[in-house]
């Protein structure tokens, strides 16, 4: 069929039913009977029918209510940056009578999650945007939003098992796998090499950095079955009781040259490293913190794994919207690229991310 503008009335003529009856399909109120329904749908599809967004918004009888489930943030941490997404959608959605509310929790505290969970539950939004932390609880809330028959998704980390509308962030285990086989492409056979842990890496809400860890450990198992593997567990706060620790390891350890880090902390080890005058072969780790980047130009980090948070953010305020305004389909994943940066290359990225 021609490519046109068409009216409610023509799309009416077209299927033989009332405009009324179209106009309660696209705006999915009221009730239709299902052979008509069919009928209106077969045309749409035939025309390749696209709704006029601001004509919506517009139109719109009710206010739309999107809780955000994310953790406490400080300005420039990974989290103030998927927030800072989340704004930029509402400023875009704020014509079709979208608000956002949060709903905060501390990261890594079970009790502060579950408590926050809790206070979703006892909402009724229109849709709900999770950035999940421990699976029990997670599961939990799931259930009560599908009770609920309230929409909702996941950024950051998926939690499986569940009948979320979609997941937003990146292959956890394909970075891990990838941070493997961009640290050890130079590796020789003397080196040996280091895992830096936090001290919370068996916690439930560490999931992600666990399968990153599994990824890194599959691509090493793969290649390098035979190499000398270190553990050294950090603390998250505690700066003099890692630099003991990591005086006695390089002290007693001089052919670990190669590190990795599975969480943002890597400017834990860069700092230790640049104090100390020293460098690794190689050392990777994950999110653009501004440490962590400080470091990555001084050179003592080799390569940070990026994930864009703040378009995970975005883009999950954006799918919710498609799926409870316009009725739209949504893909079940979307990953997130593997953005690997280098002290050359991190400046461009930043240019790049300014202007998405």
């Amino acid at each position: 069929m021609e490519h046109k503008t068409y009216t409610i009335k023509d799309i009416a003529r077209l299927a033989g039913v009332s405009a009324g009856t179209v106009d309660r399909v696209l705006h999915d109120r009221g009730s239709v009977s299902a052979a008509s329904k069919e009928k209106v749908q077969r045309v749409l599809d035939e025309i390749e029918y696209q709704p006029n967004m601001f004509a919506i918004g517009l139109a719109a009888k009710k206010p739309y209510c999107i809780i955000c489930l994310i953790p406490d943030h400080i300005e420039h941490d990974y989290w103030h940056a998927v927030y800072r997404g989340i704004c930029r959608a509402e400023q875009e959605m704020a014509p079709f009578n979208v608000t956002i509310r949060y709903v905060r929790y501390r990261h890594a505290d079970c009790a502060s999650y579950e408590e926050a969970c809790r206070r979703v539950g006892q909402e009724q939004p229109d849709a709900v945007l999770i950035a999940p932390n421990f699976q029990e609880q997670t599961l939990w809330l799931a259930a009560r939003l599908d009770e609920q028959s309230v929409p909702y998704l996941f950024i950051d980390f998926n939690i499986r098992h569940t009948h979320a509308i979609c997941y937003i962030g990146q292959d956890s285990r394909v970075s891990g796998y990838l941070a493997a086989k961009i640290l050890m492409r130079n590796y020789h056979p003397d080196q040996e090499l280091v895992l830096f842990l936090n001290n919370q890496k068996s916690n439930p809400a560490e999931i992600q950095m666990q399968r990153r860890l599994e990824g890194f450990m599959e691509y090493l198992t793969e290649a390098h079955d035979h190499l000398t593997i270190h553990d050294v567990v950090l603390h998250k706060e505690d700066v003099v009781e890692n630099n003991r620790l990591l005086d006695r390891f390089f002290a007693t350890h001089p052919q670990a040259v190669l590190g990795a880090v599975f969480n943002s902390r890597i400017y834990q080890v860069a700092d230790y490293l640049h104090a100390h005058g020293r460098k690794l072969d190689g050392l990777v780790g994950y999110d653009l913190l501004p440490g962590n980047v400080e470091r990555l130009k001084s050179g003592e980090i080799d390569c940070l794994i990026a994930q864009r948070p703040a378009m995970q953010g975005y883009a999950g305020i954006k799918v919710l919207c498609d799926h409870i305004l316009f009725k739209r389909p949504v893909p079940l994943l979307r990953h997130m690229p593997i953005d690997v940066l280098l002290k050359e290359n991190i400046d461009f990225y930043f240019e790049f991310e300014s202007h998405q």
